[in-house]
């Protein structure tokens, strides 16, 4: 009798597995007939129907301009638990979108809706701009519109045939520059010391954090830096538009004026300084191009192909010879990185498969950078050397930002090509060592112990700097940067004096880059491309094979049922750390600042060299 509670839950288990593998069963058999149902259909379909005439193609881009996607399917399926979606455009499938419409006899125009575009930096506003001239230049005219046009959307619809902007909307354009928050005096009276080394006199990195206001270097550096995009950027929207020469600064000088005079109608200011063409919701811009165009009574409006449709309609070529492609794109960290990250292991990783390779006869590493560790940027730059001597050309495309470890990454190629506006340069090194020992004094905290040795517990973020500790640092921060120039100094044929002269963790331009030496030629990422295929003699007609990190077993599942990378990874991870009620604004500036710090305190090497550029546009 006792034995029969026993004998009911071994039957209960061996139920529950019987019914666990039932199940299992039914969803991996479920999910296999839905593959076979996905490949009958794309072979007795024939894949979606051709494209007639008059078709009008709709870009409404949705979330930020990027190189690379960030996060991975893992994070994505993450965030599904939150609900909240990060939408993102990868600038080379809006290349091969437009490229494809210019040539394209169905496509007869292009929209642009900007409405909903959050960001991207200004060398892939440029190369997006580019591809627009080429739609126009086919004959066929571009028609932006948006609710309201920011600095960056603006510059997009700038090179349309047409802009029109909502009436309740508006075109602001602000300048460039900003100011930074400085932490010295609260430091100070926080009890923590900021030690900081450094080797490069325009290094400002670490300054909110050792002062109360920008050195006298840092002022100079930001002028020039920041005078030079400023005049690149109003030159080209006056170009564009067809404006007298200085006709965007005057604007905002009169800002003030010109609004008082419409009653407060900033929409009518953008017409008045012929920004946009026109004032029109949405719904008037659609009857618009039905009468230009052919309506459809199937989806009760004119003849058009989306995004994402075209984009399914050109697939690009998957076999023959190819120049490898390799994203650099983010933060500089030492050992694996992904999408968002330039992991020093996992992008030496990609290119050493590229160069294994037989297919890729040629490499263009694509950066877009501010740089972070010093020993990852060394093993980046490393497999591009060995790239080389193994006879494949290398060819450096220089993104929005190429700065301290985003250029030093560039240091081994045959040609290194930049965008007028690329942030890059900064070759300069630092380290930062925060100390509370003050704040352990005040709060009665003591420190003490036994070591065998003075360097044991030389860095204790509780005790004041060992000046001794500080030397050792010192010396190798000073090491790093002789690495650094004299690198730099092989890579560009000079010498390292010159490098030098204009390293210092200086920041230039593109254009300013160029003309000290700094970089080979002024392009875009077609340029690269083209050079790297005519180096190693491909011809014309040439792949493109993007070399990225190494899908998992349930990604590349999911890509057989037809989900892209794209749909699998727009999704932001929400993880609930912060309250909702956390302003975006100033406190949350405050907190990447101080984040910084504490990550830089937590690292685990202290005599670990940073190149980092601190120099995001706003």
């Amino acid at each position: 009798m006792s034995f029969k509670p026993l004998s009911s839950l071994r039957r209960g288990i061996g139920m529950f597995w019987r019914g666990l593998d039932t199940t299992r069963r039914f969803v991996l058999n479920s999910l296999f007939l839905l593959v076979v149902v996905v490949l009958l259909v794309a072979i007795f379909t024939g894949g979606p129907k051709p494209l007639v005439s008059k078709t009008a193609l709709v870009l409404e881009l949705r979330g930020d301009l990027v190189e690379e996607h960030t996060g991975g399917l893992r994070d994505a399926l993450l965030a599904n638990v939150g609900g909240e979606v990060r939408r993102m455009v990868e600038l080379r499938d809006l290349l091969v979108v437009l490229d494809a419409a210019a040539k394209d006899k169905n496509i007869s125009s292009v929209v642009l809706l900007l409405d909903e575009l959050d960001g991207g930096g200004l060398a892939m506003l440029h190369e997006v701009g580019a591809a627009i001239d080429r739609v126009k230049a086919a004959g066929k005219p571009v028609i932006a519109w948006g609710g309201s046009f920011d600095q960056k959307r603006y510059l997009l619809a700038s090179h349309a045939s047409e802009v029109y902007v909502h009436p309740m909307g508006m075109v602001l354009i602000e300048g460039f520059g900003r100011h930074r928050n400085y932490y010295r005096e609260a430091l100070d009276k926080l009890g923590v010391t900021v030690n900081l080394m450094k080797v490069g006199t325009y290094k400002s990195f670490a300054e909110p954090y050792i002062s109360n206001g920008p050195s006298q270097a840092a002022v100079e550096a930001d002028t020039f830096l920041y005078g030079a995009l400023w005049n690149g950027y109003t030159a080209l929207v006056e170009k564009n538009r067809k404006l007298p020469l200085g006709a965007v600064a005057r604007g905002i000088d009169q800002l003030p004026q010109l609004m008082e005079a419409t009653g407060g109608n900033a929409a009518q200011v953008a017409v008045n300084l012929k920004l946009v063409d026109g004032i029109r919701t949405k719904d008037e811009v659609r009857a618009m191009m039905i009468k230009r165009g052919v309506y459809e009574e199937s989806t009760k409006t004119f003849r058009q192909v989306s995004f994402a449709d075209y984009l399914a309609r050109n697939p690009q070529k998957a076999f023959g010879d190819a120049v490898g492609v390799i994203v650099a794109a983010g933060e500089i960290t030492e050992g694996q990185g992904g999408p968002g990250v330039v992991g020093g292991v996992s992008t030496a990783n990609q290119i050493r498969r590229a160069r294994e390779d037989d297919s890729v006869k040629a490499v263009v590493l694509r950066v877009d950078s501010p740089g972070g560790s010093a020993y990852g940027s060394e093993l980046i730059r490393r497999e591009l050397e060995l790239t080389r001597a193994a006879g494949k050309p290398v060819v450096v495309s220089m993104g929005s930002v190429a700065a301290s470890g985003g250029y030093w990454i560039s240091m081994a190629a045959d040609e290194v090509i930049a965008d007028p506006a690329t942030i890059t340069g900064s070759i300069g090194v630092f380290a930062i060592l925060p100390t509370a020992d003050k704040v352990a004094d005040k709060l009665g905290v003591r420190t003490a112990g036994v070591t065998t040795t003075w360097l044991a517990d030389a860095y204790n973020p509780l005790r004041p700097l060992d000046p001794r500790f500080g030397q050792l640092v010192q010396a190798s921060i000073n090491n790093v940067y002789r690495e650094f120039t004299t690198r730099a100094a092989a890579a560009r044929k000079t010498t390292q004096a010159k490098i030098d002269e204009v390293g210092q963790g200086r920041v230039w331009t593109g254009t300013q880059a160029k003309e000290r030496g700094l970089v080979d030629t002024l392009g875009s990422y077609g340029d690269a491309l083209r050079s790297a295929a005519k180096r190693a003699k491909l011809g014309d007609d040439f792949r493109v094979a993007y070399v990225q990190r190494a899908e998992s077993s349930l990604e590349r599942f999911l890509s057989l049922l037809g989900v892209s990378d794209v749909q699998a990874i727009r999704i932001q991870v929400k993880l609930g750390m912060l309250p909702d009620a956390l302003p975006a604004g100033a406190v949350a500036g405050v907190a990447k600042d101080l984040g910084w710090l504490s990550d830089l305190a937590e690292g685990k090497k202290p005599f670990a060299a940073v190149t980092h550029c601190l120099c995001e546009l706003p």
